[in-house]
């Protein structure tokens, strides 16, 4: 049995649905990326994908489709998406058991 790259809760897939309906004609997923930035040395990145590359893990589901970045697969593999949505911020949340260090604000992360 193969381990999920990266699972979703009921809040994530409803945002992503919602923001996918709410999307230009040629975006066809919701892409999720790790890229170097931030405090701690890297950060999530959650954008509107209008072409899929060769060697993205691609999850469908009835919230639509997420792309996962190739080079991100590693970072993620066993990691949960969500999205909050409170007085402070909404944005989506990562709980991933391969982070060894996340800076104060949470939107910067360590491997």
């Amino acid at each position: 049995m193969n381990k999920a790259i990266l699972t979703l809760t009921d809040n994530a897939q409803h945002k992503i649905a919602a923001l996918l309906d709410d999307a230009d004609a040629e975006v066809l997923a919701l892409r999720v990326s790790v890229v170097k930035g931030g405090c701690t040395g890297f950060s999530y990145v959650v954008e509107y994908a209008t072409e899929i590359p060769p060697g993205a893990e691609v999850v469908h589901g009835d919230f639509g489709t997420l792309s996962i970045d190739p080079a991100a697969v590693l970072y993620l593999l066993g990691a949960e998406m969500d999205y909050e949505d409170t007085t402070l911020h909404s944005r989506f949340v990562f709980s991933n058991p391969n982070e060894s260090a996340k800076c104060g604000c949470g939107l910067s992360i360590a491997f």
